[in-house]
C-alpha cells in the first residue's frame, strides 16, 4: 500500500495535467517587437529575461515527490535542454509536509550570464497552499538574529566561522514586522539544505551574481532568502512569480527599502515580483489578517498565453490600481475591469452591484491556481517534455 503523502501527491499531479490537457493553448515561439510603446511597458532586455527566467522556475518542479528529477550536468525532462551551459550544484527536498521547500542551486556559465542561480518550486498540493496561505503571522527576526539556533539554523551543517555580516546591524533592524510562519519555516528548512554551498560557490565565482528565482510558495520562500542574502553583503537579484503576501505593512517597507532602486524606467533590477491578471496568490493571505504586499510589481495583463511585451506593464508603489490589485475579469478568457481590492463589506456591495461570484476580484477566484497563477510566460508547474503538452514536437 503506498504512503497517503504519494498517492495524495499523485493525484494533484494527475489533476494539474488534466487541468493542462483540458485547455486550448497554443503557445508560439516568443517574438517580443523592439518597437517603443511607451507609458509603463517594459523593455525588450526585461521582457526576455522574465520570459527565460520563467523556463528556469519551471524546471524546479522536476525536484520533489511527483517530480522526475534533475540530474548532472543538467538534465530532466522539462526544459534543461534549452540551457546548454547550466550546470547542477545540487538540489534539495525538505519534505512533503506544510514547510515543505524544493529546488536547485545551478551555475550558468559564459556566454550565457554568469550566475549562481537558485530556483524555488511552488507545491503541487493545492490543500496544503490553501491551509498555508492562512497561517497567523509571527514575529520577523533579520538575520543572524538572536533565535537562528532556534528557528532551525544549524550552525554544524553551514560553517559558522563564514557566517558573519557584511551590513551594519542597525540597517537590518526590522521594526514591529511580522512574516507568515509557514513561509518562514520552508526557509529555515532550506537554509542549512543550501548555505554551505552558496557560500562556496560566491567564493569561486566572485564575478557570478546571485539570482533567486520562485513561483507561487517558492516565491514567498525566495523573498524571505533575498533578505538574508542581503543581510551578507551579496547584492542578489530576486524575481518572482505569482508570489502570495509574506508578512504585514512593516515587513512590506523592510523589502523596499533593501531593494528598490530609483530607475530611469520605474523598474527595480534588484527585485522583480511579476503578477498575472486572475491570478489569486498575490493578493493572498487577506489584508483582513493584517498581510500586504510589498511593490517591486510587474503585471501581466493578458489571459491568455503568451503574453507580448505590450502586455507586461511596470507598477508604481505596494498597490497600484493599475495593475493586480485593481483588476478584476469577467472570464478568465476575456478582457478585463478594474474593481477594488476590497475589504469584506466593500466586497459585499460590489458584488451586488456587479454579476455577482461570476466577477469576483482576483483574490477570491481560488480555482485560478490552477489556472492564472500557473501561466506566466508558460504554463508552469509540470516536469514534462516542454513544460506543456502542447509544445510536444
Amino acid at each position: 500500500m503506498l504512503p497517503s503523502e504519494t498517492v495524495i501527491a499523485w493525484l494533484l499531479l494527475l489533476v494539474n495535467i488534466i487541468a493542462v490537457l483540458g485547455t486550448r493553448i497554443q503557445q508560439t515561439p516568443f517574438i517580443a517587437s523592439d518597437t517603443p510603446t511607451g507609458g509603463r511597458n517594459i523593455a525588450i532586455e526585461l521582457f526576455n529575461d522574465l520570459e527565460e527566467l520563467s523556463r528556469i522556475v519551471d524546471i524546479a518542479y522536476c525536484v520533489g515527490t511527483a517530480g522526475l528529477g534533475i540530474q548532472k550536468p543538467f538534465l530532466c525532462a522539462s526544459r534543461c535542454q534549452d540551457f546548454k551551459n547550466f550546470e547542477l550544484v545540487k538540489t534539495w527536498n525538505t519534505g512533503p509536509l506544510f514547510s515543505d521547500s524544493c529546488g536547485y542551486i545551478a551555475l550558468s556559465h559564459p556566454p550565457s550570464a554568469p550566475r549562481i542561480i537558485i530556483a524555488f518550486r511552488g507545491t503541487y498540493s493545492i490543500a496544503n497552499t490553501i491551509i498555508d496561505l492562512s497561517t497567523v503571522p509571527q514575529k520577523y527576526v533579520p538575520y543572524p538574529g538572536t533565535d537562528d539556533d532556534e528557528d532551525g539554523w544549524n550552525e554544524s551543517e553551514s560553517q559558522p566561522h563564514q557566517l558573519a555580516r557584511s551590513v551594519d546591524p542597525a540597517d537590518s533592524k526590522c521594526d514591529n514586522c511580522t512574516v507568515h510562519a509557514g513561509f518562514m519555516a520552508s526557509w529555515r528548512h532550506t537554509r542549512p539544505q543550501i548555505m554551505a554551498h552558496l557560500e562556496r560557490l560566491v567564493i569561486q565565482y566572485p564575478d557570478y551574481r546571485i539570482t533567486l528565482v520562485g513561483h507561487s510558495l517558492g516565491g514567498a520562500v525566495a523573498g524571505l532568502a533575498s533578505l538574508d542574502f542581503h543581510a551578507k553583503g551579496w547584492n542578489p537579484q530576486v524575481t518572482t512569480f505569482g508570489e502570495p503576501r509574506i508578512g504585514n505593512h512593516a515587513l512590506m517597507k523592510y523589502i523596499d527599502k533593501k531593494f528598490y532602486r530609483q530607475t530611469q524606467s520605474n523598474v527595480s533590477v534588484a527585485y522583480r515580483r511579476v503578477t498575472h491578471i486572475g491570478d489569486p496568490v498575490p493578493q493572498l493571505p487577506l489584508s483582513e489578517w493584517g498581510y500586504r504586499t510589498h511593490g517591486e510589481e510587474i503585471y501581466i495583463s493578458k489571459p491568455s498565453l503568451p503574453p507580448e511585451r505590450h502586455d507586461i506593464h511596470v507598477c508604481e508603489g505596494d498597490v497600484d490600481p493599475q495593475c493586480l490589485a485593481g483588476a478584476g475579469t469577467s472570464s478568465y478568457s476575456s478582457g478585463y475591469q478594474i474593481v477594488p481590492d476590497a475589504d469584506t463589506e466593500s466586497f459585499k456591495r460590489w458584488t451586488l452591484e456587479n454579476k455577482g461570484v461570476f466577477e469576483l476580484p482576483a483574490r477570491f477566484r481560488i480555482w485560478q491556481i490552477f489556472f492564472a497563477h500557473r501561466d506566466y510566460f508558460w504554463r508552469l508547474g509540470l516536469c514534462i517534455p516542454g513544460g506543456d503538452p502542447h509544445d510536444w514536437r
